[in-house]
């Protein structure tokens, strides 16, 4: 997803392209462009707003990190969501979070499952956001596995 932005500099109008999806690490090659299509598809489904969540990818010792000081929990994991305010968004909320996906634990996670990187990281994608949206599945007697479950069935990513 990119969203537009046009500012004029004297005569002719400059369009900007603004991801949501930032590629902050260079160990696994990942495609932005299918994963941004795919974003767009869940954060309607969500109704969240275009420019409500940002996606950054980031390597496996970076998630480490946020790993050991968000959740007391030691080595990366393949996402983690961050919502704003630390709370369920607000209906209508123009900011959500961020999330976090390390495609290294996901490259890993993938061959595990026998899927592809792309099938694995749209999982990911979707995981982080019906978080975002105030889905917990270690609390919530799985309510978000099962709404996880429809929305991989509504936006065809496999199962796992």
């Amino acid at each position: 997803m990119h969203f537009l932005a046009a500012y004029s500099f004297g005569a002719c109008p400059t369009v900007v392209r603004i991801s949501m999806i930032v590629n902050r690490q260079r160990r696994v090659p990942v495609a932005i462009h299918p994963l941004q299509r795919f974003y767009e598809r869940v954060r309607r489904e969500l109704g969240f707003a275009p420019e409500a969540v940002t996606i950054q990818l980031i390597s496996d010792q970076t998630m480490a990190k946020l790993n050991q000081t968000f959740r007391n929990k030691l080595g990366p994991t393949d996402v983690l969501s961050f919502p704003a305010n630390g709370s369920p968004p607000a209906q209508g909320a123009e900011y959500v979070g961020d999330i976090a996906i390390s495609p290294e634990t996901a490259r890993r996670n993938a061959r595990r499952f026998s899927r592809s990187l792309p099938a694995e990281m749209r999982i990911l994608i979707l995981h982080g956001m019906i978080h975002l949206a105030g889905f917990d599945h270690e609390t919530d007697h799985g309510e978000m596995d099962r709404f996880e479950r429809r929305l991989r069935k509504r936006l065809g990513v496999a199962g796992r």
